[in-house]
């Protein structure tokens, strides 16, 4: 057998993934591979922060590689660790957890830290970068209680994280220093046109001003100026730039300029270690963009692979973005200097404008506004240095003026484009990765290439190149544009294949994505969980729970927290609990040394901290339910004490909601389902923010549904009017049902309730024998809920699962 060196790669990002992918397509047999990242996730596009942070996609929208592709290719992911040291003469790193690990080769891939300039104040609480995940979730946070924020920075990722707060519901101020915005991509026309949509879309500019500190006293409030001016802001931003993450590398005796030094094959100043990405250094230059990044990890892949490569020469770049909805490109030198020539065209009525810069006969930059199709011709122009003496003109039109001869069309510059060409920026993919897609593997859509290489995946910017590079070289194969499915994996929507399932019986995951034909035969994170609710909602009785195809928190009965630790629920019915179910409480935190204990807004404890070998034996020794604080399922039943203490109360809250979190607490849903009951109507248990939340008035109940007090709130619609606490079960069950049966997998009852209507409801539950049977069809399927659902303490099959299951998830020690 042959012997399988050691690779490790310190940093789970784009670039150094990148490498991997490559490495296992070429040889996927010569390493022992072992990643680590200190971030609690899988690897994911962090182009794509701005798409989460204004609601455009969520964080499983942006993975790139899911926990199980690092399952399937044998990959040790250790996410929730930073390595602190690398010891170059035994070959081995150390994490800040104590983890040792050996090395035959080492990646370092840490990519870059965000600038924080050393502003007086930049040290108080609402003062953060954009960066990653946790500076997503951290402004989501403060949009709930703040509403003025200011962003210092007028480059794309200042306007980006602008957009998002936004979509948050805060006014935005955008401070920059420069006379217009982002100055390093495109010329001032440019600029001022996209300054005009941003404007109209809400944002507020602030030009040519220089923050001299952040004002408050614990939190900050706002920005002080050097002319003296000021503005108010709760949320302070900073997005003034990066600076590549080094520490690591120098402090490891590796030779360090601006960015870890490196040579042509990617090799440091130390033998069997390599860097790539924005840490590293090449020739002088640190390059932040994802293309050169990917150049540089397809050279280092072939050098470990032991395939030839010509190595690394550096990259020319270019600059193709999507700014808050706006397309726009630049390459090169955009700006006139002496010794240069300029051609401008500019249409105001359709928002485009297009600037060609040459010099001595060739093209040497370019910036496009509105219309990007012509990016990746003229950027292949640029970089071949060929001559467009007497072409100038037909280069900006995009036909010979004067009623000469057309100039070449797109098909023809499609064709003409090098094959090592960037098509999609977002995702590094080539035009010979789409060509190969289309001609090699069945690829006849634009759907179908993006499920296969990710192509037109991310911003969508690239959709015209690929839809071009379809028709050349499908011709007329090129199938017809089809709709978005559920996943990349296929074109079926939620209701054709429910539709489909239920004409043919078919009984599992594995048979649906068989007989209906998905692209992936093995499918994604986001079908399979789909796919295992609708067969459990269609069959209950029938129906096998696939565990595998659940989420981890729902595999583990707990949720995975930024550093790797779990957080683990017991049920709480109602809010409502006991002194021995809180001295047993007690107890188990102590002997499991819990770092937190918290009261969670659904009136439950939270033990937070927990290390996963503990869980089975938590779960043991606590003897209680799980409060599913993980699960597409019923998590809280929040009450107030209702007419029991309360001189307000007109009715028995508190039993109403012990009442309903019993009845529903197994039931599996399309998304989290939150109820709540008040015992008046001053709504103490905030039931009109719920998805489902009864309000008691004076000798009846409101049945208010769809509510969502998340990033997005809604309130709830009034559904009906009840007297008696049966009218309350047949009317909530009758309509959690209706939900369960017809929502689209991880929509919650607020998306759901806007796309169907409040009349839609109101109709199909109008009739008592409509809604008894609905009624009839969840009880049915809550009485099917076993183990792990129902008393999963109760069974070593809790015990098992974890078992069977730890080597699919990170190791996080």
């Amino acid at each position: 057998m042959t012997h399988r060196k050691k690779l490790v790669l310190i940093g789970n990002g784009m670039a150094g993934v990148r490498v991997i992918e490559h490495l296992l397509k070429l040889n996927q047999e010569a390493y022992d591979i072992t990643i680590f990242g200190s971030e609690p996730h899988p690897n994911y596009n962090r182009i794509m922060l701005s798409s989460v942070l204004a609601g455009g996609a969520n964080m499983q929208d942006i993975v790139l590689n899911d926990w199980d592709w690092y399952k399937d290719n044998n990959i040790s992911l250790h996410t929730g660790q930073t390595v602190t040291y690398i010891d170059s003469q035994s070959k081995t790193v150390k994490t800040d957890l104590g983890l040792e690990v050996a090395y035959d080769s080492l990646i370092i891939a840490t990519g870059s830290n965000p600038f924080m300039l050393p502003l007086p104040g930049a040290d108080k609480e609402g003062v953060i970068a954009f960066r990653d995940i946790k500076d997503c979730e951290t402004m989501v946070d403060a949009a709930k209680s703040y509403k003025k924020a200011v962003v210092i920075g007028g480059g794309l990722l200042g306007l980006e994280a602008a957009r998002g707060l936004l979509y948050l519901g805060m006014e935005v101020n955008v401070v920059h220093i420069q006379p217009y915005l982002m100055e390093r991509q495109l010329d001032e026309t440019a600029s001022k046109m996209l300054q005009a949509e941003l404007e109209a879309q809400g944002m507020n500019f602030l030009l040519e001003k220089s923050t001299v500190a952040i004002t408050g006293k614990q939190r900050a409030t706002g920005l002080a100026f050097k002319d003296g001016t000021s503005v108010q802001g709760d949320l302070v931003v900073m997005a003034v730039g990066i600076k590549p993450n080094v520490e690591l590398a120098k402090n490891s005796g590796i030779e360090v300029n601006r960015g870890i030094v490196i040579n042509d094959l990617m090799e440091t100043s130390v033998p069997d270690i390599y860097a790539v990405g924005e840490c590293a250094e090449h020739r002088g230059i640190v390059y932040g963009l994802v293309a050169p990044l990917y150049e540089q990890g397809a050279v280092l892949a072939k050098h470990l692979a032991g395939s030839a490569t010509d190595g690394y020469h550096g990259s020319v770049t270019s600059t193709k973005l999507k700014v808050s909805g706006c397309d726009v490109f630049s390459a090169g030198q955009f700006i006139e200097e002496p010794g240069t020539q300029a051609l401008k065209i500019q249409d105001e009525l359709e928002g485009t404008y297009k600037k060609l810069i040459m010099k001595d006969g060739k093209l040497i930059g370019a910036v496009l506004y509105g219309d990007t199709t012509d990016g990746a011709m003229l950027f292949s122009t640029m970089k071949k240095g060929e001559s467009i003496k007497g072409r100038e003109k037909e280069l900006l039109l995009g036909f010979a003026p004067g009623g000469g001869a057309a100039q070449a069309n797109p098909a023809e510059r499609l064709a003409a484009l090098p094959m090592d060409e960037i098509i999609c920026g977002c995702n590094g993919v080539t035009k010979e990765t789409i060509a190969d897609a289309i001609q090699n593997k069945g690829c006849n859509t634009v759907s179908s290439i993006k499920a296969c290489t990710k192509a037109s995946g991310s911003c969508g910017g690239c959709k015209p190149l690929v839809e071009g590079l379809l028709h050349l070289y499908a011709g007329d194969e090129a199938g017809e544009p089809v709709k978005e499915g559920i996943c990349g994996c296929t074109t079926l929507d939620r209701d054709e294949i429910v539709a489909e399932i239920q004409r043919t019986g078919m009984k599992t995951t594995k048979e649906v994505m068989n007989v209906l034909g998905w692209s992936n035969p093995e499918g994604c994170s986001k079908c399979r969980p789909s796919l295992n609710y609708y067969l459990g909602m269609l069959f209950p009785e029938d129906y096998v729970d696939e565990k595998e195809s659940r989420i981890t928190n729902e595999r583990y009965h707990a949720n995975i927290q930024k550093d790797g630790t779990y957080s683990v629920v017991p049920r709480v019915y109602g809010g409502v609990t006991s002194p021995a179910d809180l001295k047993k409480i007690a107890e188990v935190a102590e002997k499991y040394q819990v770092p937190l204990v918290k009261f969670t807004g659904g009136q439950r404890l939270d033990l937070l901290g927990v290390k996963k070998e503990d869980l089975p034996g938590m779960w043991e020794d606590l003897g209680m339910n799980s409060g599913h604080a993980y699960g597409k399922t019923l998590r809280t039943v929040k009450t107030c004490v209702g007419n029991t203490f309360c001189r307000f109360g007109t009715q028995d809250s508190m039993a109403m909601g012990i009442q309903m979190e019993k009845a529903f607490e197994r039931l599996n849903t399309p998304a989290k389902v939150k109820l709540a009951v008040s015992g008046c109507p001053r709504n103490c248990a905030e039931a009109t923010i719920k998805d489902v939340g009864v309000v008691a008035i004076d000798g009846a109940w409101e049945i208010h549904v769809a509510g969502n007090g998340g990033v997005k709130v809604r309130a709830t619609d009034l559904l009906t009017v009840v007297k008696t606490e049966e009218e309350v079960m047949e009317w909530s069950s009758a309509f959690l049902q209706l939900y369960r049966e017809n929502a689209v997998w991880n929509e919650r009852t607020a998306q759901w309730i806007e796309r169907v209507g409040l009349d839609f409801v109101k109709k199909a539950l109008e009739k008592q024998e409509d809604r008894l049977v609905l009624k009839e069809r969840i009880e049915k399927a809550i009485s099917l809920q076993t183990d792990p659902w129902k008393k999963i303490v109760e069974t070593k099959e809790l015990r098992k699962n974890f078992e069977s299951i730890s080597n699919l998830q990170p190791q996080n020690s």
